[in-house]
Order: structure tokens, then C-alpha cells, then sequence
């Protein structure tokens, strides 16, 4: 969703939600450098401000559940590792930077259906972008995370890495705005529109 500029209200995802008040923690971005962290901002959000929705990768974790793949994070409690990469995104005027993944460590017998199953979600990222060495990806450390915390992996598991909203956020901090608000990571925004609200296809079984 897209906010006309100085609304807060996102109507197509979630009508009567407030995007200043309504997250768990924002970032506050000043000339590209992240200065604070704050529970609102609408003492920020003013005429010109327009609020973008993007998907997450955590909208299709049902799915994956559902058809029999485990999700570590969520069996150990732990927030979902997200790392930097080498992948640079393609630039829109002054938005550029490299792609942001979160990975989840997943059986060789599983990546076939985990490929499959996340594919069917276009606008909660899709499918994986990357299996396997994490090095190939500029991962240097897999078990030191840029963002969340460290994963358990399993004798046999292959890390499986998924695009990543904080992208964006990097994004923000090449384009130096003098002003940018986003979400602290983990911290997303939530709505009441159902996963298979942003799925396309046929569902796998």
C-alpha cells in the first residue's frame, strides 16, 4: 500500500490504522544516518510525508509450517537472522544499496517444497534468492547476523536465504533524505489482511 502524501491511514491494507502511532519501534533516519528510536513519530509525519507498505518474508511461514517444514526461529523463540549481501538492487534515483535476507535453515528434502510453497507469496517476497554457501552472497560469518539473532543449524541443513524488507532501510540510508521513518527491525507493522491475501496460484500441498 501507498499513502497519499501527509495521510497516515493505509486504506487498502489496513483502513483505520494510523502508520505514526501504530508500529512497535521506528527508526528515525536523519541525512541517511539513523539518530534515534522511538515508540511514534507522529510529531514527524507532516503534509509531505507518504507512507510505503512493502511484503515480509514471515507472511508465508504458515504456509511453510503448514506443509511440514520446520522454522527454527520459531521453534527456539529467537528473533529470524537477517543479513547484508553483495547483491546490489537496481537504483530508482537516489535509492540504491545491497539486498537484505533473512535466512532459515532448511532439510535438502525440504528445499524443493519450501521453494514452492514461498514462491506462491509474490508480494511477500517469493522464493528463496539464494541456497546454499552464504560466502557466494558475501555472508562472511552465517552465525553472526547483521540484524536478529545468531541461528541454530542443524547437522545436515542448508542455509536458504529470502529478499528482505530491510532492504529498503539501506536503501533510505544511501538516498540521505533529510527525513526518513521506518520500522525497527522485527518490529513490522501488522494487519488483518490474511496470508493467502497475498498469494497467487494454487496452494501446495
Amino acid at each position: 500500500d501507498v499513502t497519499d502524501p501527509g495521510a497516515t491511514e493505509p486504506t487498502i491494507a489496513a483502513p483505520g490504522a494510523d502508520l505514526s502511532r501504530d508500529l512497535g519501534l521506528y527508526n528515525i533516519y536523519r541525512d541517511g544516518n539513523l539518530v534515534e528510536t522511538a515508540r511514534r513519530v507522529d510529531h514527524l509525519w507532516d503534509e509531505d510525508t507518504v507512507g510505503i507498505l512493502l511484503g515480509c518474508s514471515y507472511t508465508f511461514e504458515r504456509a511453510l509450517s503448514e506443509s511440514g517444514i520446520p522454522l527454527r526461529h520459531v521453534e527456539t523463540g529467537r528473533i529470524i537472522p537477517m543479513y547484508e549481501t553483495n547483491i546490489p538492487t537496481r537504483s530508482a534515483g537516489p535509492f540504491e544499496g545491497p539486498i537484505v535476507v533473512t535466512m532459515r535453515p532448511i532439510a535438502p528434502r525440504h528445499l524443493t517444497r519450501a521453494t514452492l510453497v514461498s514462491s506462491r507469496f509474490t508480494m511477500a517476497h517469493g522464493g528463496p534468492i539464494h541456497v546454499g554457501d552464504p560466502i557466494d552472497i558475501g555472508i562472511a560469518d552465517i552465525h553472526s547476523p547483521d540484524w536478529g539473532e545468531p541461528p541454530t543449524m542443524h547437522d545436515g541443513e542448508v542455509p536458504a536465504f529470502w529478499a528482505c524488507g530491510v532492504t529498503s532501510q539501506r536503501a533510505l540510508e544511501a538516498a540521505a533524505l533529510p527525513l526518513a521513518l521506518a520500522h525497527v527491525p522485527a518490529y513490522m507493522f501488522v494487519t488483518d489482511l490474511l496470508d493467502e491475501d497475498l498469494a497467487t496460484g494454487i496452494p501446495v500441498r
